[in-house]
């Protein structure tokens, strides 16, 4: 293994550190199928530079080695604050208890942007912030291996991090291009790593005088190492060409047309909403609070399932475009422009529901006011994050109303688009009852909208009963056909059952149908606010409806369950026929506390907690990870203090006693800059400390004599040390003399003796193959 016995010179250093950049930098290319644009890239090559180059200009002044690293992460923060948390900061880069929250809200952020979204993912500021922080810790890793331990070709370990992400994310993996210019940069790094160390022995002339050596040129003729570089670049080019070529993984790129929806990221929902925990749950707890004009009292959709797997509803997986921004959000599928509408703006201060998805009316047409990036998704135009969550937001929606006539709803043609078609299926088998009960609900039915007023008003009927407990002691919870199978024999239920198996019924009837999950109005107070009346909206508020297509009004809330919510005008029986049909009342009815759906905050649909540390959150992340850093920094005097403790163990056992004595003393001399290399024999050692002004005292020096002595007997000599007081002897003198030694230095000299041994580093440096130079 190579040695390097002399120090680099700054050039040589920054040759290393550029090289080592481009290498970084060309390695975090490989992320770009998985993220939109070439912003974030940009940001991460601006950290990287800023670590990497700030490592140049600390071993510019002379700092200790061991301590770069630790300065480098300094910078990263500095940096992080600057681009990330300016306003919370002094002076733009120095961070404050404010830039340590906005941190761990990004933190936050960036986990649920990875559950939430799919590739190419939109850069939001979260996730941007992870990308900064990770290629920044990289930078470190990869500039403690090149410039600290000297050992570039491990370099390739960190780099590896960015190159491999992608093949386990998308199957077309790391684009060719990519994995070519992050070979010929790696080999670069080499070579540029060759050349330097031949200059730096070139340079520094003969090692040792006694020592036979062949003088070389004074330069490193191009020449001589040109052709071995061309050939090495072309060596591992053609490799990683032909394993790109060859690996299904990495052979299709996007850039070369060919791009493949991969999942990049969980889809942060549960296909499935069980509500009936949530519905058992007895106490409320406040979910948000809104003003609207004109009396608007609308429903606020969470998420819509569409999707029905016999076993569960679920959402239909679809990636978050980052152009659908809620500042204005397109008209609804299916409405003409015969249907009347009206907007009403509605002002919503989220109070305790913590969801990725927003609480909004169905349809609205641009929302204003939120914090964190927002989304709405095609179709259901339902409102997703993927950097933050409803905590704390407020925000006007302004919500489209739609007043379709009964006459409209009959008019729909049955002819549907063929886009409409997932809304229509269903299992290939399903239990008898579900067919027969569609069947006998809408005979005689005119249209597909008689339809749906049928089977509303027969789950509204006096034959079934709203009950969230004969579900769980029935077994047939859930909403499944097999429940809905058993909801149609027991005919008791709450509102998962109802709305499911309305838009089951309706599905069997040749209406499309999909499912709403939110919450119903809420229950108006008795403040107001600019002579606008306050409505609270708490957990006994959530809910589940079905929602039914019509060409040409769109999708269109039913309320089969009874006791809940408000029955839409349009979808009464008689509604249009100028008749007064009674119906359930518009108001909604109050179960028992036990009827009443509540939350669980596990389950992200409404999260108010009383967890007394959930305010606090923030302090016991960054407690924990300060606590983290500091045992990081203390591992190196915690192995210090063990070899510290070994040795004295050996001297007590008499095991080569006088050996260790030496072997410590000279340790702590390195420790605190006195100049001792371990290549100089005890004599010499002895003498250069003997020059020392703490050694001019008799007893020291009779110390540091005594201790001189024995190691030469020991290693030189046949005598030994006899049981007993010799090993006693020699700690008390070995004490002697490291106080002598500490008294010698000044305070910043023993904190960094203690913090950052060097005598520790340099055992690293040659287990690494770097011997490093005398007395450091």
């Amino acid at each position: 293994m190579n040695l390097d016995p002399v120090p680099l010179t700054r050039a040589q250093r920054l040759a290393l550190t550029t090289a080592s950049f481009l290498f970084l930098v060309v390695a975090t290319m490989s992320l770009g199928p998985l993220i939109a644009g070439s912003g974030w890239w940009w940001l991460c090559a601006f950290i990287a530079a800023g670590v990497l180059f700030s490592g140049v200009g600390l071993r510019a002044l002379r700092t200790t080695a061991a301590l770069v690293p630790v300065l480098e992460l300094v910078v990263l923060l500095l940096l992080l604050t600057l681009v990330f948390s300016a306003g919370s900061s002094i002076a733009l880069i120095i961070p404050t208890q404010g830039t340590f929250e906005t941190f761990a809200q990004l933190i936050s952020g960036a986990a649920r942007t990875i559950e939430q979204q799919s590739v190419p993912a939109i850069p939001v500021p979260a996730l941007t912030f992870a990308l900064a922080f990770g290629v920044g810790v990289l930078a470190v890793l990869v500039d403690i291996l090149v410039q600290t331990v000297r050992m570039p070709a491990l370099a390739a370990a960190p780099a590896l991090v960015p190159i491999l992400i992608p093949g386990f994310i998308i199957e077309a993996g790391a684009e060719v291009p990519t994995l070519v210019l992050a070979a010929a940069a790696y080999l670069l790094l080499l070579r540029i790593d060759v050349r330097v160390r031949r200059r730096a022995r070139l340079a520094a002339g003969d090692l040792d005088d006694d020592a036979a050596t062949v003088v070389p040129p004074k330069r490193v003729p191009i020449a001589s190492t040109l052709g071995a570089t061309l050939g090495l670049a072309a060596v591992g080019i053609l490799t990683a060409s032909l394993l790109a070529a060859s690996t299904p993984s990495i052979s299709t790129s996007l850039l070369l047309g060919t791009p493949g929806q991969g999942t990049l990221f969980a889809r942060g929902v549960s296909p499935f909403i069980d509500l009936g925990r949530d519905l058992r749950r007895p106490a409320p707890r406040p979910a948000f609070h809104y003003l609207a004009r004109d009396g608007d009292r609308p429903y606020f959709t969470l998420l819509t399932l569409d999707r029905f797997e016999g076993e569960v509803w679920g959402v239909t997986e679809q990636a978050v475009d980052g152009d659908n921004t809620v500042d204005a959000m397109p008209r609804p599928d299916g409405l003409s422009s015969a249907v009347e509408t009206s907007e009403h703006p509605i002002d919503v201060v989220v109070d305790e529901v913590r969801t990725t998805w927003l609480p909004v009316p169905y349809p609205a047409t641009s929302i204003e006011g939120l914090d964190g990036s927002w989304f709405w998704d095609d179709g259901s135009l339902t409102v997703r994050s993927v950097d933050t969550n409803t905590a704390g937001q407020r925000y006007r929606v302004n919500r489209l109303e739609i007043d379709p006539t009964p006459a409209q709803l009959r008019a729909a043609p049955r002819d549907l688009p063929d886009e409409l078609a997932p809304f229509l299926e269903l299992p290939d088998e399903l239990p008898a009852i579900i067919g027969e009960t569609a069947a006998s609900v809408t005979a005689g039915a005119g249209s597909p909208y008689d339809a749906a007023v049928a089977i509303q008003a027969y789950l509204r009927s006096n034959e079934f009963d709203y009950s969230t407990e004969a579900p769980v002691a029935e077994g047939y919870d859930g909403g499944g056909f097999d429940v809905i199978a058993k909801f149609l024999e027991v005919r008791a239920g709450y509102c998962v059952q109802f709305a499911a198996t309305m838009a089951v019924l309706a599905r069997e009837s040749g209406i499309p149908a999909r499912i709403s999950i939110g919450y119903t109005q809420g229950s108006p107070s008795d403040d107001r606010v600019n002579g606008v009346q306050r409505v609270e909206v708490d957990t006994h508020d959530l809910h589940s409806w079905p929602e039914l297509y019509f060409e040409g009004v769109g999708w269109v809330p039913f309320e089969p369950t009874p006791g809940r919510g408000t029955v839409p005008g349009y979808s009464r029986p008689g509604a249009g026929e100028g008749t007064n049909t009674p119906t359930q009342s518009a108001a909604p009815a109050t179960p028992g506390a036990s009827d009443r759906p509540d939350v669980d905050a596990d389950r992200g649909l409404a999260g108010g907690t009383s967890d007394p540390f959930a305010t606090n959150a923030w302090w016991i992340r960054g407690g924990s990870l300060t606590l983290a850093v500091i045992a990081l920094l203390l591992i190196p005097a915690a192995i210090r203090a063990g070899q510290r403790l070994t040795r004295r163990r050996r001297i007590r056992a008499g095991e080569w006693a006088a050996d260790a004595a030496w072997e410590e003393l000279t340790a702590t001399a390195a420790d605190l800059g006195a100049g001792v290399a371990d290549v100089e024999t005890p004599r010499a050692v002895a003498a250069r400390l003997g020059e020392r002004e703490a050694f001019i005292a008799a007893e020291p020096r009779t110390a540091l004599i005594a201790l001189r002595d024995a190691v030469e007997r020991e290693r030189y000599g046949p005598a030994q040390l006899g049981p007993g007081t010799p090993g006693q002897d020699l700690l008390d003198e070995l004490s002697v003399a490291l106080a002598a030694l500490a008294a010698d230095a000044g305070p910043a000299e023993r904190l960094r003796a203690a913090l950052a041994p060097r005598s520790l580093f340099a055992r690293v440096r040659r287990a690494f193959g770097e011997r490093p130079p005398a007395g450091a």
